[in-house]
C-alpha cells in the first residue's frame, strides 16, 4: 500500500490552487479509472483532490439554446437527460454503451474524457511502456496491438482513446472549459486529446494545475439527426473495436451538414474531416456515404495484427450515415 494524502477543497479555486502546488497530486472524481490504476501500480499520486461533492454538477441551457454540462454529472444522470435524450441521442447512445450502470452511476464527465489508455503494456508495470515510462519502448508494436491505433499513430506509441463519450463530444462539436492558475479557457473536443507523437505520456492538452470545470454543447444544428454505434468483441460491455458517431441533416436528398468521428482506431477520438468534405453537398447516398468513409481512412495504417479495423470502420461509417439519412426522410 502506497500511502497518499486526501483532500476535500471547499472551491474549484481552492482545488485548483493546490492543484497547482503539488505536482504529484490528482482530481478525484469518480475514480472508475484512476483508482484502478493505483490498483495496478500504474498511478501513483501523493494527494487525492476530491472534486466530486462541487457545485459542478448540473446540466443547464445556453443562452444560445445549447446546453452546459459540469465536470461532475454522473454517466447515469447525463444519459437520462432529457435533453441530451432529445437534441443529442449520440451522446447519450455513446454513454449508455460505455459502461454498465453500476459504472455509470459513479463515474463523471471530466473523468470520463481523462480516463487513459486500456493498452496491456500501459496497465503492466513490468513490462515497458513509452506512455508510463517515456523513453522505455513501446512494445505493442510487435507484440499485442490487435485492439489498438490504426490512424495517427507513431513509432512510440500505438494506443487507443478508450472513451465512447468523447468521440460523441468530439462529433458534437463540444467545447471543454477548464479552469488553472492562469485562469479559464476553452478548448474545443477536436483538440482535448493528443495524438501520441514522440511524447506519448501527454495525453491531453491540460495543463498542469489545470481542471475541466464543464463541457458545453452548442445548439444542435437544425434539422439534424444523430447516432452513435460500437463494434466490440462481445454484447456485454467492452471497450470499441471501433466506434462512429454521426451528425447528420439532409434536404432535398443531399447531405447539407455532417459531422462524423471515430472511435477505437487512435489515441484521441478521430475527426472525420475528409470524409465530411467528401460528405458536404453530395447526395446522401450509400455509395457517397463509403466514398467518404474511403476518404478518411486512406491515411490508415495498420499493424500486423488490426487491419480489420479499417474496414470495419468503414462499414460502421457507411452503416451509421445509412440509418441517420432514412431517419431524416421520414422525419421530413
Amino acid at each position: 500500500m502506497r500511502p497518499f494524502a486526501y483532500l476535500r477543497p471547499g472551491s474549484v479555486a481552492e482545488a485548483v490552487r493546490v492543484s497547482a502546488e503539488r505536482p504529484e497530486a490528482r482530481f478525484l472524481g469518480g475514480g472508475t479509472n484512476l483508482v484502478d490504476l493505483m490498483k495496478l501500480g500504474v498511478e501513483s499520486p501523493g494527494l487525492l483532490i476530491d472534486v466530486s461533492r462541487l457545485p459542478l454538477d448540473r446540466v443547464v441551457p445556453t443562452d444560445d439554446g445549447g446546453l452546459r454540462i459540469g465536470a461532475t454529472v454522473r454517466n447515469s444522470d447525463l444519459a437520462a437527460h432529457p435533453a441530451v435524450r432529445e437534441r443529442y441521442p449520440a451522446l447519450s447512445q455513446a454513454l449508455l454503451a460505455g459502461a454498465s450502470g453500476q459504472l455509470r452511476n459513479t463515474a463523471t464527465t471530466g473523468g470520463n474524457l481523462l480516463q487513459r489508455t486500456r493498452c496491456l503494456y500501459f496497465q503492466d508495470t513490468s513490462k515497458p511502456c513509452n506512455k508510463r515510462q517515456p523513453g522505455s519502448g513501446c512494445p505493442a508494436r510487435e507484440g499485442v496491438h490487435r485492439d489498438l491505433a490504426v490512424l495517427g499513430h507513431s513509432p512510440d506509441c500505438v494506443a487507443t482513446n478508450p472513451s465512447d463519450m468523447a468521440v460523441a463530444l468530439a462529433a458534437l462539436d463540444a467545447t471543454v472549459h477548464l479552469r488553472g492558475p492562469e485562469g479559464e479557457r476553452a478548448v474545443p473536443a477536436t483538440e482535448f486529446h493528443r495524438l501520441p507523437g514522440d511524447n506519448p505520456d501527454q495525453d491531453t492538452v491540460v495543463r498542469p494545475g489545470e481542471m475541466v470545470v464543464d463541457v458545453v454543447l452548442p445548439p444542435a444544428p437544425e434539422g439534424a439527426v444523430s447516432l452513435y454505434r460500437k463494434a466490440r468483441d462481445r454484447a456485454s460491455y467492452a471497450f470499441a473495436l471501433a466506434s462512429v458517431a454521426a451528425v447528420l441533416t439532409v434536404r432535398d436528398g443531399r447531405v447539407a451538414h455532417a459531422s462524423l468521428a471515430f472511435g477505437g482506431l487512435a489515441h484521441r477520438p478521430w475527426r472525420a474531416r475528409a470524409a465530411e468534405d467528401v460528405l458536404r453537398g453530395a447526395p446522401a447516398t450509400e455509395e457517397t456515404f463509403a466514398r467518404a468513409a474511403d476518404a478518411e481512412l486512406a491515411a490508415a495504417e495498420p499493424l500486423r495484427d488490426n487491419g480489420f479495423k479499417v474496414a470495419l470502420a468503414r462499414n460502421l461509417a457507411v452503416g451509421v450515415l445509412t440509418e441517420l439519412t432514412d431517419r431524416a426522410d421520414r422525419s421530413g
